[in-house]
């Protein structure tokens, strides 16, 4: 056990496995509670007796995030059931593959809903809290897919580069009362999602792309939890309004086919 988030309270959406268990896992470790959400209750349980048995502190609600009420419930009764609300970790994703030509506009909207709208949500409900405080920490998890182009990906790309520049307004909006908002773009990280992508016929394919990366593999779901530690904790004191990849070098490098 660590101490860098020590009596704090962390709050994390769409934390029943992948890059939302381990950051819960992770800012428990490191003292906090943390108070996770995602729809499936029997595995969002599970994440939290983990969280308990290894001496940490948890709670847990099963919701869809794009339900905005309950949404604005859940940050609400963590910040009374706790008496505060120090970190705030969007991160439930919703993942849409398809040509623009095939999509309804539905289908473009339900990622808008859960990657931006709840973010939104969340954000405000947590500046109603931490402003006042004077205190807090938001991060946001987007994709290096909101930075860079993908066919097939136009509502998941486009959701977001939506949350990346949201985390900037927020982050200029919260900063005079040391409220710090920043989003972190990974790459592709090892998750269940990723590998269930990847199985079977996909699996060469997954090679490939994990050979295109610079680093030659794809990124771990502990490794962006290490990274949004380092946002959350007072260490990134200074940092607001960041995006920061952790892509294994992916985007910095402009790929030239070789001779």
């Amino acid at each position: 056990m660590g101490d860098r988030l020590r009596g704090k309270v962390a709050l994390v959406t769409g934390a029943s496995q992948g890059i939302g268990a381990a950051i819960a896992r992770r800012f428990a470790a490191e003292g906090a509670h943390v108070a996770l959400c995602a729809r499936r209750a029997d595995v969002l349980a599970g994440v939290t007796e983990d969280i308990r048995r290894a001496g940490g502190s948890a709670s847990h609600r099963a919701l869809d995030v794009a339900d905005d009420a309950a949404l604005t419930a859940f940050v609400a009764d963590t910040a009374a059931a706790q008496g505060r609300l120090d970190v705030v970790v969007n991160n439930a994703p919703s993942v849409t593959y398809g040509a623009v030509t095939d999509m309804t506009i539905d289908t473009f909207r339900r990622d808008f809903r859960v990657n931006v709208d709840a973010a939104f949500v969340t954000t405000r409900e947590a500046f109603r809290i931490m402003l006042p405080a004077r205190r807090g920490s938001i991060v946001n998890i987007a994709s290096i897919n909101g930075l860079l182009a993908l066919t097939g990906m136009s509502a998941y790309g486009a959701a977001k580069a939506a949350l990346i520049h949201f985390t900037r307004c927020a982050a200029i909006e919260g900063a005079p009362a040391g409220v710090r908002v920043n989003v972190i773009a990974p790459g592709v990280i090892n998750t269940p999602a990723t590998a269930a992508g990847f199985a079977g016929p996909g699996a060469d394919w997954g090679r490939k792309i994990a050979a295109a990366v610079p680093l030659g593999r794809f990124g771990e779901a502990d490794e962006i939890a290490a990274t949004a530690l380092f946002l959350a904790s007072d260490e990134s004191s200074y940092v607001t309004g960041a995006c920061l990849t952790a892509d294994g070098g992916k985007t910095a490098e402009l790929f030239v086919p070789p001779p």
